[in-house]
C-alpha cells in the first residue's frame, strides 16, 4: 500500500468520490486514485515451463482482457497482508494455490493517470485445487500457457479481440527487445 498517497497534500482536491474510486485535482494534473486505501496485487504463476493466465469481460474496455491473476488487497478487509490476499485471488481466480508468494516490489501502470500501484507477487510451488472462475459473475477463463508459446497465444487472442493488458510484456519483454530476424 502506498503509505502516503498524493492526495494527502494539501494542494490536491478530491473533484468527485465513488464507492472505489476518486477523481483527484492537483494543480493541472487530473487522475483517478482507489479509495479506502486499497491496492492491488498482480501474480506471476509460472511452472515447469508453463504460465497461468486469466481472461475476463472488462467494463471499461468493453471487451474481454488477457491478464496476470490479480486482485485487491484490503478491499474485504482493511489491513489485509498483500501475500494472503495474492494467494487468495490466485486460488479465486485460477484454482491453484501457492505454497509461497515473493513480493517482487510495487509498480505503477499508468502514472500519468492513476495513483494506484500494485504489488508483484511470483507465486511457487503451484497446486491446482480447484477450477477457479472467480467469485459469482466474474466468469474467468483460465489459461495454461507454455512460456515458449506465448507470443503466439497473444497473438490469437489479440486476433479475436481480446484486450492485452499492459502487464503482459513482462512475458514478452525479450522479444519485443531482440526481434527474430
Amino acid at each position: 500500500m502506498n503509505p502516503d498517497p498524493p492526495e494527502a497534500d494539501p494542494g490536491a482536491e478530491t473533484v468527485w468520490e465513488g464507492k472505489y474510486i476518486k477523481v483527484v485535482q492537483h494543480g493541472t494534473w487530473e487522475y483517478v486514485s482507489r479509495t479506502r486505501n486499497v491496492s492491488a496485487a498482480v501474480i506471476i504463476a509460472a511452472d515447469d515451463g508453463y504460465i497461468v493466465l486469466v481472461e475476463q469481460y472488462r467494463v471499461p474496455l468493453g471487451a474481454r482482457s488477457l491478464e496476470l491473476p490479480a486482485g485487491l488487497v484490503g478491499d474485504e478487509e482493511a489491513g489485509e497482508d498483500v501475500k494472503q490476499a495474492a494467494t487468495r485471488e490466485l486460488e479465486e481466480e485460477t484454482g491453484y494455490r501457492a505454497e509461497r508468494m515473493v513480493d517482487l516490489g510495487r509498480f505503477h501502470a499508468s502514472p500519468g493517470m492513476s495513483s494506484e500501484g500494485f504489488s508483484l507477487l511470483r507465486a511457487e510451488g503451484l497446486i491446482k485445487v480447484g477450477e477457479g472462475g472467480g467469485v459469482e459473475g466474474e466468469q474467468i477463463a483460465v489459461h495454461r500457457v507454455p512460456l515458449a508459446e506465448i507470443q503466439s497465444f497473444i497473438d490469437r487472442k489479440r486476433n479475436q479481440g481480446v484486450a492485452i493488458d499492459v502487464k503482459l510484456l513482462l512475458l514478452l519483454g525479450a522479444s519485443l527487445l531482440n526481434p527474430a530476424e
